[in-house]
């Protein structure tokens, strides 16, 4: 099921004329992806001098340029910053207002954790930057997984993240999308669910298409929306700066007053926040495609992280600055209420920001996902027709129709809230293990380059908080959910023994494979995939 196709070295797939690369076997090892060679990352370690420098950097086999099909570097920092900025600014900053303060119960409060979710995203990223220029290879946490604790914590990973995570991702910021979309036209009664559903539906189909297209479409849209979208966060901010400079300061004065929350709940409340900060981790899973990685992903981290927190920062004053905190939690969509308030005739731009900016960000979302998707199944630790890409548009079509699929079904079958806090727990559990990831290959791959590197206090706070923000919500008020997704989490084990570990493969799949390679005429990209 998880193992490559292998058919005999004269097998060949015609597609529309084109003569389609297979996996052949060759004299040698054949590794997970497809390469000949001893298995393992440490196969090229050190010289022979036995000095310890390294030969090579620390990167997984796969595609490469002198590959027959390869995904082409085509980020520049323009495009990463765009990435990481459309990302994050999303429909979290429209959702997840409201929430903070019902969580903490203080205005003061609430901010300044608006204030440390954007410090500690960015903590976060600068330490995956390292992670990232030491290995170039897609899949952030995967990969970073694999490098340092093997293929079954990585497997877990990709288990979760394929089939939970990045799907609810995507299906969370798809029905904000569609709720305020529905809204602007529905104006005396709430949305009907429904409508709102479909609408979803189709923003995600949209946006598959998008991103099956081309490579340069997906980044174009990506970059345009991002453009919009700051615009929106600028009126936003310039309605706040407005009513502030007429004295409506009253929200502000007096913002710690009230009681201080318990740790519980400060932790639940950093779920709610680092929702809206979610994404600063996007741009590792596309380092294949990255133009000079070493100095492009720190670079856009650096630049779109801090950017995000400001405009984050200032758009909550300027919320208050329009509404009490109050009216805030009673609003379904703080936005539209703001636009409402400040906009007048004007306040349709509001709800037309809104979907902009739910609209990129899910592009985003899916842009990197299919990344993900794509450099698992190339290990052979998900089906192997999902490593494949477009034989012409070099597109990993497959990774990103199978993640529109599932995020589909969620947007069916889930609301918002339930999947918030199942995405926030299980994401940090990750989170936190791509931090000791760092630290333990700190010591065990000392050798290794790493073009971008970071004091070591910061992945070590990083890790601290993240175990703080799973563990705190256990203690503090237990709930059944927390104990359904560890247990998701460990289930994946019982499909990588049998299909990763042991290499079992029921015969159907080759033809199942073969069938879906055709229809979507894709090809495998490694080196031993070439053309005959």
């Amino acid at each position: 099921m998880y193992q490559h196709v292998q058919p005999n070295n004269t097998d060949h797939i015609h597609a529309n004329g084109h003569n389609v690369p297979t996996k052949a076997a060759n004299n040698g090892t054949m590794c997970a992806n497809g390469t000949i060679g001893t298995e393992g990352p440490e196969a090229t370690e050190t010289d022979s001098s036995g000095t310890g420098r390294m030969r090579k950097p620390l990167e997984r086999n796969g595609s490469t340029q002198n590959d027959a099909v390869h995904l082409e570097r085509r980020l520049g920092l323009f495009s990463g910053v765009a990435l990481i900025v459309g990302t994050m600014i999303g429909s979290g900053i429209f959702v997840s207002p409201s929430g903070l303060l019902v969580r903490t119960g203080s205005v003061g409060v609430s901010f300044v954790i608006w204030l440390a979710c954007g410090v500690l995203s960015l903590l976060g990223a600068l330490a995956y930057a390292e992670l990232g220029t030491m290995n170039t290879s897609s899949g952030a946490e995967w990969a970073y997984f694999m490098d340092a604790y093997g293929p079954a914590p990585a497997f877990l990973f990709s288990w979760v993240s394929t089939l939970v995570l990045k799907p609810s991702q995507m299906a969370i910021i798809c029905l904000s999308f569609a709720q305020y979309a529905v809204e602007a036209f529905v104006t005396e009664c709430d949305p009907p669910r429904g409508v709102v559903k479909m609408v979803a539906l189709v923003a995600i189909v949209m946006i598959l298409f998008v991103n099956c297209y081309s490579v340069n479409l997906g980044m174009a849209v990506q970059n345009v929306f991002t453009a919009a979208k700051l615009v929106a966060v600028v009126i936003v901010i310039c309605g706040g700066a407005w009513k502030l400079m007429q004295g409506n300061t009253q929200h502000l004065s007096n913002a710690f007053n009230g009681p201080m929350p318990n740790v519980g709940a400060i932790a639940t409340a950093f779920y709610t926040g680092l929702w809206a900060y979610d994404g600063w981790n996007n741009l590792n899973y596309v380092t294949e495609e990255i133009q000079n990685p070493s100095k492009n992903l720190p670079r856009s981290i650096i630049i779109g992280i801090p950017l995000v927190t400001l405009c984050y920062a200032l758009i909550n004053i300027s919320y208050l600055a329009a509404m009490s905190p109050q009216e805030m939690i009673e609003s379904e969509a703080v936005a539209v209420t703001f636009g409402n308030r400040i906009l007048g005739a004007m306040a349709w731009l509001m709800p037309l920001s809104v979907t902009i900016s739910t609209f990129g960000s899910a592009n985003g979302t899916l842009f990197a996902a299919g990344r993900l998707c794509f450099a698992a199944s190339r290990e052979g630790h998900l089906l192997d027709i999902l490593s494949y890409v477009h034989v012409r548009r070099l597109t990993p079509a497959p990774g990103l129709i199978f993640h529109s699929l599932i995020a589909s079904a969620m947007v069916l079958h889930g609301t918002i809230d339930s999947l918030i806090d199942f995405f926030s727990f299980t994401a940090w559990i990750f989170y936190g293990g791509a931090m000791l990831a760092l630290i333990v290959m700190r010591y065990t791959k000392p050798n290794y380059p790493r073009p971008y590197k970071v004091p070591i206090i910061i992945p070590v706070v990083v890790l601290v908080i993240s175990i703080y923000l799973v563990a705190a919500p256990i203690f503090e008020t237990p709930r059944i959910e927390y104990l359904y997704a560890l247990l998701f989490i460990f289930a994946g084990l019982i499909f990588y023994v049998p299909f990763v570990k042991l290499g079992m493969t029921p015969r159907f799949m080759n033809k199942v494979t073969l069938f879906f390679q055709l229809l979507l005429e894709v090809v495998p990209t490694s080196s031993m995939a070439m053309f005959e």
